[in-house]
């Protein structure tokens, strides 16, 4: 087998959680591109979207290439409230420069609150759309952190990524 036929990578994404302002600094809740009721959302310098985001980084290290933050700033206004669907297009662009296909993502989101599960399949649905590939190549798990450190205590989310990429 081509050593360079498969490729993997890990991602991985934390975002502190505050009431939106006046009262703190968190941005609306946005996981893969999926609005959530909440009162507390994600501080970032983009929309805070922790699923796309841990999947950027993981599908650039799949390649080798460097992390999110070197290639969208969080100094640069540009990026400020951005729609991090952005970033994943990109993302999946160097993919398919480099030669490579997303054979499938696996992904954990820990988080306390809100529950997924009602809205799994959307979030899926967003991130195969994005990506361009089928609903079945993408798997999304809820956890909890059983109301352990800043996770637990609803105060952040944490989200864990692999990409397995092949080459076309």
């Amino acid at each position: 087998m081509n050593p360079h036929a498969l490729r993997i990578g890990h991602g991985y994404d934390l975002h502190r959680l505050e009431p939106p302002p006046p009262n703190g600094h968190g941005r609306p809740f946005v996981l893969a591109g999926v609005r959530f009721d909440h009162p507390v959302g994600p501080v970032g310098h983009s929309d805070g979207d922790a699923v796309y985001h841990a999947i950027v980084d993981a599908l650039m290290g799949a390649l080798g290439l460097p992390d999110i933050g070197q290639f969208f700033p969080d100094n640069d206004p540009k990026w400020d409230g951005q729609d991090s669907e952005v970033f994943l297009e990109a993302a999946r662009a160097r993919v398919a420069e480099a030669g490579y296909a997303v054979v499938n993502l696996d992904m954990t989101v820990i988080c306390e609150r809100p529950k997924l599960s009602p809205r799994k399949t959307e979030m899926m649905a967003n991130i195969a759309r994005v990506l361009g590939i089928e609903l079945g190549q993408v798997n999304l798990k809820g956890k909890t952190h059983e109301k352990v450190d800043a996770v637990g205590e609803g105060r952040a989310i944490e989200v864990h990524v692999v990409a397995l990429l092949a080459r076309e």
